[in-house]
């Protein structure tokens, strides 16, 4: 697992934490390795989780579809990201989404009892581990709560600028590159992809922005505001 350690120091869940320290704790948290081939279930809704998932090399989606099939994509885990946390800490909760295998993955499961109780050996870290994991599932709970502003907006416009100025401000900059492709991003704001692209072609051709692929350019306007832009 050691070869993984770059990885796993960039992981919020092991913030502050050392190599030896680290080596120590993943055996006590009962860690597991296991990959799974791009487009298949890490979990599926239904099941029940005993373990966080750490994703190690890849990505994932978390997912939640209807039982026609619409797909709503809650989030994208990539290296040094987690899944499932929440519903792992909530003993017998029943997943209602799924994870799926954006491309091929390897993933670190780690039982999260051995996360929430102190270990045997009472090791001095244990605590540092559990204040992060609240500081991640804090985080997550930021996520949700923004991408539910984006989709509470009533037209595709609307919803496409609230995405894009929270990734402006959270970047620090009009240019950067989202984690979506087309489809994910109309999955991810819940409106037809044709529709998301009919809309940024429009935006392009009024001088709002302009994209290639996944990365953007947001375009100030005379104002020099974003806010400014009209979203009707």
């Amino acid at each position: 697992m050691k070869k993984f350690f770059p990885v796993l120091h960039t992981a919020a869940l092991f913030s502050g934490i050392s190599d030896e320290e680290l080596a120590a704790m993943l055996s006590c948290l009962g860690a597991r390795l296991d990959t799974f081939p791009k487009g298949s279930r890490l979990l599926r809704a239904g099941d029940t989780v005993e373990e966080v998932g750490l994703v190690l090399t890849g990505s994932a989606l978390i997912v939640q579809e209807d039982i026609w099939g619409n797909r709503n994509i809650l989030s994208k885990a990539g290296p040094g990201q987690t899944f499932a946390e929440v519903f792992a800490c909530a003993p017998g909760a029943v997943l209602n989404v799924s994870v799926e295998a954006e491309s091929a993955v390897t993933v670190m499961f780690l039982r999260i009892k051995h996360i929430l109780s102190v270990c045997p050996s009472a090791c001095s870290h244990h605590s540092r581990i559990i204040r992060n994991l609240l500081g991640e599932l804090a985080e997550k709970n930021l996520r949700l709560n923004e991408k539910l502003t984006h989709m509470g907006q009533r037209t595709t416009r609307a919803k496409l600028m609230s995405y894009f100025s929270a990734e402006a401000q959270r970047r620090g900059g009009y240019e950067f590159d989202i984690p979506f492709s087309r489809q994910q991003l109309a999955d991810y704001l819940g409106v037809e992809r044709s529709g998301l692209s009919l809309e940024l072609g429009k935006m392009r051709d009024e001088g709002l922005l302009d994209f290639h692929k996944s990365h953007f350019l947001l375009k100030t306007p005379e104002s020099d505001s974003v806010s400014s832009y009209n979203l009707i």
